[in-house]
């Protein structure tokens, strides 16, 4: 963590193999998605054989926090995606943390807004051939 930024834990997303009811596809990503029933904001994520996604979050669990400034996070950290806008107003990048992937967000979004957007598909994740 970085000195000036603030971190605040979003989500833990959950690489698997299991066919989930409800999955979300992202066709530029090649992933499923499906948000947990449970209280936390955990989400599962299925993926095709060749998606482009780098190994790390294709195969490891990774924590998500939202920041203050996404820039200035990222500085001098080896990026393996992004940073992009997955979802409208959401802006994303996923570091490499000593072989684990940690995703950074930035947005002004609620948390309801965020999910609602996610539920229908509202961004590039869901509209674009390419990440």
């Amino acid at each position: 963590m970085k000195s000036g930024i603030h971190y605040e834990f979003h989500h833990t997303g959950i690489p698997t193999t299991e066919l989930r009811e409800n999955e979300k596809f992202s066709e530029s990503a090649k992933m499923y998605t499906t948000d947990n029933d449970g209280k936390f904001k955990i989400q599962w994520h299925r993926f095709e054989e060749d998606s482009p996604l780098h190994p790390l979050l294709r195969t490891l669990p990774h924590v998500a926090f939202k920041v203050s400034d996404l820039q200035a996070a990222i500085e001098g950290e080896e990026v393996i995606l992004g940073p992009y806008e997955p979802i409208d107003d959401y802006w994303v990048a996923v570091i490499n943390d000593g072989g684990v992937p940690v995703e950074l967000i930035q947005t002004a979004l609620s948390d309801e807004e965020l999910w609602d957007r996610a539920q229908k598909g509202k961004g590039s994740l869901y509209r674009e051939k390419k990440l």
